[in-house]
């Protein structure tokens, strides 16, 4: 089986497992519409800088839920059964690939809620726009790499956390950063060198997965 081919059966299995447990994707959809509803009855439509921290950090505990679940749900025989039929760069791309295309989704519904809810403060709405799917696959792409080193250990969520603080901060903030634009009808100075910023990052985690993961995978 060649690898395109390979990493496309892993994704539709991902996703038919996804389509069988709905519950895990309504989950989602509640606690983004319930923590989004709570906020506007706290404080209405907030200032422009509010509302761009909040969705971020919702994004943030959208990815948690979303994403780190993905290495975790697989059990020791299914990780067996997978070595046998694939190779693991085919496997941590599949996954790679399904959770940033999730994530993209997610990350458009939240951002049709928080309009919906604490209003449209943009004056760029595509530009935002862009910059949700590209903070929303940012975003994926480190969870998927911590949450398949996680999975390999025995406090799982523990060490994810400890992973990934010192990775997120930094991440939010540059995001918050890039798609504060969007707030104005001027393009901030260095807009594009941050954008370009953020993408090689993802293109390092994506270099990194591929490297490290048949490492893991032999374990």
């Amino acid at each position: 089986m060649k690898n395109k081919s390979r990493i496309l059966s892993l994704v539709q299995k991902d996703l038919l497992l996804e389509t069988r447990q709905q519950y895990t994707l309504y989950g989602i959809l509640l606690y983004v519409a319930a923590t989004i509803f709570v906020v506007y009855l706290s404080m209405g439509q907030p200032e422009d800088k509010v509302w761009n921290g909040l969705f971020w950090i919702i994004q943030l505990f959208v990815c948690v839920n979303a994403v780190a679940k993905s290495f975790l749900q697989e059990g020791r025989g299914r990780m067996l059964y997978f070595y046998s039929i694939a190779g693991a760069r085919d496997f941590v791309l599949a996954k790679l690939f399904f959770n940033a295309v999730l994530m993209i989704v997610m990350s458009i519904l939240s951002l049709a809620v928080f309009g919906l809810l604490l209003g449209n403060p943009l004056e760029n709405g595509l530009q935002f726009i862009f910059i949700t799917c590209l903070g929303g696959v940012s975003l994926s792409l480190v969870f998927t790499f911590l949450a398949a080193i996680a999975a390999k250990a025995q406090q799982q969520s523990a060490l994810m956390a400890i992973m990934g603080f010192p990775i997120i901060i930094p991440q939010l903030l540059l995001l918050m950063k890039i798609s504060s634009s969007a707030f104005s009808s001027v393009i901030q100075a260095g807009w594009w060198q941050m954008v370009f910023v953020l993408i090689g990052f993802d293109i390092m985690v994506i270099a990194l997965a591929v490297i490290l993961f048949p490492f893991l995978w032999k374990d």
